[in-house]
């Protein structure tokens, strides 16, 4: 089990190559209160002194420190070129080659690494400095010495200064695979030692947890620390331990450890006899080397693991990183390829890595087309931004200089037109969006596509810059093809399609009335108008006749749908598609006659005004009956044929959006990219990797090979059954 803590010193060296602490390896984190003790117990078991040394903060880094014991015959740690053949101890940093054999050149060593990193203002950094030290004299241990606890700050140091080392000494100590030394002085309560405290929090069982007790020789006269060594006042189920540190006069003395460690055992032999053999500072060097060892025995199956599972995805990740490329030609012949199979996969919805937070591609273009497109169309009323006065105006400046007997057909056309054309707003919109999605579908052409464009940056901005062209082009006869499509449909107004046709016949009954007009019509007028417009019994005679044979035409006519009408209702454009109205014989008595008939349906006739004063906002006033009837039934054509051509227009423009932008972008994408791109000889310069993406390459490679290693020593501790 001895080599057990050399093969995590192997695994620490691993790791430290690659600068990773992805992988928590076992060791002692040694934390305590600022000017608890720590660094004289870390210098006690290594028996030198090389530690800075000062008042208030000192440690500002955290040191990783590997002890390795080191023989005279070791020859894997020991080697002539850096002079360590015959030395006793020896101390070699991460950051640098050089070995030090002077531990005072050590300590200026780490003050000078400390104030690089934090700085000369008592402020604290993360980022820690190992230190491995070479002895025949030490055990296999790693140590981790943290900053003090503080609570106030002090000088310069910041605000938060508190926050900062509990962060940072929780980082380490939250780790399952360390143990926790909490160091406390003998002369403070325990019940206060915020070492403990801290271990309590992350280990509440203990499992993990050895106290250490410094400073007993300063404990008040009278007073000793029995009750604390022996865990009556706080238990803890690694055990208590207590060792005497050298004071500052000592330190300042120069006095060695070793005198130190005589006069501890005789301390110790004299105030504790009882307890002698299981504390001081030899037997806490013990007591850690045996905890750690078994230790790491229980840490290595999860570790190797760890390991494997690490390796996996390392190497996952190399590979999406891609090999140096040999044949550019070939390489971009795929990338072209592999881009324009994705970009077409999305579309179609067939892409092997779904996206599952957003709708994007084919999906995205199918709702863009049933509900995006088809709610907007919805929404737009048929008479939206047409009043009554609108729809009375158009149809008084359809009839010209003649009061018109029949609702005039151009007014119909007029009106729905203008209706027809708010449809071709939305309609390009339409475009629009399907134009800005098959841009964004560049952005989710799948994972490995993606990294092939993260890896070749330049080949990525000219991918994309291809696609935009070629959606550019298109864009205008997309839009022009749109256009179309609403002109096509004001082009022809066309009264006899079959739905606009069965809603048609249903006018009439908004022409009807209970009472005939002509039955109200005062009786007075009508015989004033008499003399003016007198007709003979034989005319009379003569027309109700032919009334009767124009009934008879027009109901042959009504079953006939399609056919000529020139005879019915004289001339009105209505005759196409409303079955024909009654005719009577004071109409036609009214025709023929040259006096104009007042009734209640038409307005008064006002005096001519030669200069009209025409305002552009008519005022609303009430419309007479046959004005209202008027306005009502074209209201009812206009949302008959609007209907029909809204729907017509929902179908044919996704339909000319998919022929002229998106299926010709899908069928001619790789054709645009070839053209472009291989054939351009430039296959040198669009294949040059980033800076990043090499980087990357370069650390995954390095931390694969590292977990490889790893992985091979933990195999052979395995095979020599060492666990």
């Amino acid at each position: 089990m001895e080599a057990l803590i050399p093969v995590i010193n192997k695994l620490q060296d691993v790791f430290n190559t690659v600068g990773s602490d992805s992988i928590q390896l076992p060791q002692i984190v040694v934390l305590g209160s600022q000017s608890s003790g720590k660094s004289s117990v870390i210098e006690s078991v290594v028996g030198r002194s090389f530690l800075p040394r000062g008042t208030g903060i000192v440690t500002r880094r955290p040191l990783v420190l590997q002890l390795i014991y080191c023989p005279l015959d070791d020859r894997e740690n020991r080697s002539p070129e850096n002079g360590t053949s015959n030395a006793e101890e020896w101390g070699r940093f991460l950051h640098t080659k050089k070995c030090f054999t002077d531990f005072d050149e050590i300590r200026r060593e780490i003050e000078n690494e400390t104030e690089r990193a934090a700085g000369n203002n008592k402020g604290i950094c993360p980022e820690p400095i190992n230190l491995k030290i070479f002895s025949t004299r030490v055990v296999n241990l790693t140590l981790v010495d943290l900053p003090g606890i503080t609570k106030v700050p002090v000088g310069d140091q910041p605000e938060d200064i508190e926050a900062q080392i509990k962060d940072l000494v929780l980082k380490y100590i939250e780790n399952p695979n360390s143990i926790i030394l909490a160091v406390t002085a003998a002369n403070t309560d325990m019940a206060t030692s915020e070492a403990l405290k801290l271990g309590k929090d992350v280990d509440p069982d203990g499992r993990r947890t050895l106290a250490v007790v410094t400073k007993l020789d300063l404990m008040d006269a009278g007073t000793d620390a029995i009750d604390i060594l022996c865990g009556r006042v706080i238990p803890v189920k690694l055990g208590i331990i207590g060792v005497m540190n050298r004071s500052q006069k000592d330190i300042n003395d120069q006095k060695h450890i070793d005198e130190q460690m005589k006069d501890e055992a005789a301390f110790l032999q004299r105030k504790y006899p009882t307890l002698a053999t299981r504390n001081g500072t030899p037997y806490l060097a013990k007591t850690l080397n045996r905890l750690l060892m078994h230790h790491i025995r229980d840490c290595l199956p999860d570790l190797k693991t760890r390991v494997n599972i690490m390796s996996t995805q390392f190497q996952s990740l190399l590979n999406s990183y891609g090999e140096d490329v040999s044949d550019k030609s070939q390489t971009l012949l795929q990338i072209i390829t592999k881009f324009a199979s994705a970009y077409n996969a999305t579309i179609e919805g067939t892409a092997r890595n779904i996206e599952t937070t957003e709708l994007c591609g084919g999906a995205r273009i199918c709702y863009i087309f049933h509900e995006t497109f088809g709610r907007v169309l919805d929404s737009i009323h048929p008479l939206a931004g047409l009043s009554k006065m609108d729809i009375l105006t158009a149809i008084r400046n359809a009839t010209g200089p003649r009061p018109a007997l029949f609702v005039p057909e151009v007014s119909f056309e007029l009106l729905v037109k203008r209706q027809i054309r708010r449809l071709e707003e939305p309609s390009l919109r339409c475009v629009e969006l399907i134009h800005e999605e098959m841009q964004r579908i560049v952005q989710h052409c799948g994972n490995e596509v993606q990294q092939e464009m993260l890896r070749f940056p330049k080949l990525h901005e000219k991918i994309v810059d291809v696609v935009t062209q070629l959606l550019r082009r298109r864009l205008p006869a997309t839009n022009v093809m749109v256009e179309n499509i609403v002109a096509i449909e004001l082009a022809y107004i066309n009264t006899k399609h079959p739905d606009f046709h069965k809603d048609a016949a249903l006018v009439p009954s908004l022409l009807k009335t209970d009472n005939d007009p002509y039955s109200q019509m005062n009786m007075g007028q009508r015989r004033a108008n008499t003399p003016r417009n007198h007709m003979s019994p034989q005319v009379s005679s003569h027309t109700t006749a032919s009334q009767q044979q124009q009934q008879q035409h027009d109901g042959h006519e009504q079953n006939h749908v399609g056919e000529n009408s020139s005879q019915s209702l004289a001339g009105s454009w209505l005759s196409n598609i409303l079955p024909p109205a009654p005719t009577r014989p004071d109409s036609i008595e009214n025709s023929a006659s040259n006096t104009p008939v007042h009734n209640n349906l038409v307005s008064p006739v006002k005096p001519v005004n030669l200069l009209p004063d025409v305002p552009a906002n008519h005022n609303p006033r009430r419309l007479t009956d046959k004005e209202q009837k008027d306005c009502d039934v074209i209201e009812r054509l206009i949302k008959s044929y609007f209907y029909i051509v809204r729907k017509s227009i929902q179908d044919s423009v996704p339909k000319a959006i998919m022929h002229f932008l998106v299926n010709h972008v899908k069928d001619n994408l790789q054709s645009e990219l070839v053209t472009h791109l291989y054939k351009s000889d430039r296959a040198e310069t669009l294949l040059n990797e980033s800076d990043h993406i090499a980087v990357r390459r370069k650390e995954a490679a390095d931390m694969l090979k590292a977990l490889t290693r790893a992985n091979h020593i933990i195999s052979e501790i395995r095979e020599t059954h060492m666990w």
